[in-house]
C-alpha cells in the first residue's frame, strides 16, 4: 500500500470571489493564499502621497493610478494587491473601470511594512517580473528611500536608490519626475 499524501489544492481568483467576505485582503501566490495585514499609519500616509504624484501626473500625461486595496489578477492563481498601480495613457485602456483588473501595469510600487518585506523583495517581486511589469518601486518610509527596479530579460534589476530634494526620473513612465522626499512629508 502506498503511503497516504496530503494534498493541498491550489487556491483560485474564483475561489477567493466566492469566500464570504471576512474584512481580510488576500494575495495569492502561485495558487498558495497570504494575508495581508493593515498597513501601519505611517505605510499609509506614504502610499497616499505616491498615489497623489501619481494622479497628479496622470492628470498632466493621461494615465490611471489606483492605490490598494487592488486586485491585480495577473493568472487565476497569481493575484496580488500593490500599493499602487499606474498605467499610461497608451495603456489606460486595458482598465474597466467596472471589472476586476487582469493587465500588468506600467507601474508596481510597494510602501515597505514589517511584515510584508521579505515578500515584497521576494515572491512579490519575482510574480510582478513574470508578469511583464516594466517598473517596480519599492519605497522604504523609514529609510526615506525609492529603490527603483525595471526588467531586464525575466527578472528585475535595481537601477537605481533615490532620496532627497533631487528630481528623480522613471525610466518607464514617461514624462514622470519628482523629488523623493515629496512622497515622504508627513509630519
Amino acid at each position: 500500500m502506498a503511503p497516504v499524501r496530503i494534498v493541498q489544492p491550489r487556491v483560485t481568483y474564483a475561489d477567493l470571489e466566492r469566500a464570504p467576505e471576512d474584512g481580510l485582503r488576500y494575495e495569492l501566490y502561485d495558487g498558495e493564499v497570504f494575508v495581508v495585514p493593515a498597513p501601519v499609519p505611517r505605510h499609509q500616509l506614504v502610499q497616499v502621497l505616491v498615489l497623489d504624484v501619481l494622479r497628479g501626473h496622470a492628470g498632466r500625461h493621461g494615465g490611471l493610478a489606483i492605490g490598494s486595496p487592488i486586485d491585480i489578477v495577473f493568472s487565476q492563481y497569481d493575484v496580488l494587491q500593490p500599493d499602487v498601480v499606474f498605467f499610461s495613457a497608451a495603456r489606460r485602456h486595458l482598465v474597466d473601470l467596472d471589472s476586476v483588473i487582469r493587465n500588468a501595469p506600467d507601474l508596481c510600487v510597494e510602501v515597505l511594512s514589517a511584515s510584508t518585506e521579505h515578500r515584497d523583495r521576494g515572491r512579490k517581486m519575482q510574480i510582478f517580473a513574470r508578469y511583464a511589469v516594466p517598473e517596480y518601486w519599492i519605497v522604504d518610509p523609514r529609510a526615506e528611500t525609492i529603490e527603483v527596479y525595471q526588467r531586464v530579460g525575466s527578472s528585475f534589476a535595481l537601477i537605481a536608490t533615490v532620496s532627497g530634494d533631487e528630481p528623480f526620473t522613471s525610466p518607464t513612465v514617461e514624462g514622470l519626475a519628482f523629488p523623493p522626499a515629496q512622497i515622504f512629508q508627513i509630519a
